[in-house]
């Protein structure tokens, strides 16, 4: 008869968490959906926040299979021992226990208060960024794009940004003779400045003087180009649409969009560019279908 009454505890126990998580995971899914998915700041917050329900969640439901479980070998206890209460032997067991048992609650009282506090700086700076430069821009740019169906795809922000983004563009075409990483780009576009120095040299000037290159100063360009995570802007641009006889399209905020290598026939290489994307100022986005907001995010 314990037995069953054990299996019928646990099986209400099981139910009820069954029901929070489901009801969790509502939950969540209507936080993902209020979150614009071109927002890279919110959504990664989100994934935060997220993490923090299901573990706050998790430990609930852990703490309360224990205490299920502690319940049933008490019970047990009592009735090998035939006595109402469990004993603790010189009463210094129990003793431990309680301290334990405050120690823990002193850590969840310290936690639940950083908590708060946290949520309320993310609120505040939230309110911020909706008046910022940087969520203006990408409400600016998303609206761009999906003129022409097309929207963000986020773009690691490493010092590779618009190799990675053209990287991307090309793996979306599915077309092997295309396909080049980020290292064979970098690579390809150094070779193709190097062997053609008359066209790009004298683009290239010393910031500090303000002349043209010399030969050094060019092989050391060429060099980060190649080997390093240097920065890669419109004359890099000007070399990849020659290297891939593609015709390259920067779709940008406040401006034009800048059109390089039309010469070249060929679906446009898309690329995103923002002037104040995270702290470090200017970089390059790829760009992909626009997706059905109903299905965009799935549990």
């Amino acid at each position: 008869m314990e037995e069953e009454a054990v299996e019928t505890a646990e099986e209400l126990l099981a139910k009820q968490h069954r029901k929070e998580k489901k009801e969790l995971q509502a939950k969540i899914q209507s936080m993902k959906n209020a979150v614009p998915k071109n927002d890279k700041k919110r959504r990664k917050q989100l994934t935060e926040d997220i993490a923090k329900l299901e573990a706050d969640l998790s430990q609930k439901h852990e703490e309360e299979s224990m205490h299920l479980k502690s319940t049933v070998i008490t019970k047990v206890e009592e009735t090998i021992n035939g006595v109402e209460t469990l004993k603790v032997e010189d009463g210094e067991e129990e003793q431990f226990k309680q301290q334990r048992v405050s120690k823990a609650q002193r850590r969840r009282d310290k936690k639940a208060a950083q908590d708060k506090e946290r949520e309320t700086r993310i609120a505040e700076a939230e309110v911020q960024n909706l008046q910022g430069v940087r969520h203006q821009e990408g409400l600016k740019l998303a609206q761009k794009l999906a003129q022409q169906q097309l929207q963000i795809k986020e773009i690691s922000s490493d010092g590779h940004c618009m190799y990675r983004a053209i990287e991307d563009q090309l793996a979306q075409r599915a077309k092997p003779e295309l396909t080049m990483t980020m290292k064979e780009l970098r690579s390809r576009t150094a070779d193709h400045i190097r062997n053609h120095s008359d066209d790009f040299l004298p683009f290239l000037t010393n910031p500090n003087t303000g002349d043209m290159y010399t030969t050094d100063e060019f092989d050391k360009y060429c060099s980060d180009v190649e080997h390093t995570a240097a920065w890669g802007g419109q004359l890099e641009l000007k070399a990849l649409t020659q290297v891939l006889s593609l015709p390259i399209e920067v779709v940008q905020a406040d401006s034009p969009n800048i059109k390089i290598g039309e010469e070249y026939d060929g679906e446009p290489i898309t690329l995103v560019y923002m002037r104040h994307a995270y702290g470090l100022g200017e970089h390059y986005n790829s760009v992909e279908r626009l997706k059905d907001p109903t299905n965009a995010e799935e549990s």
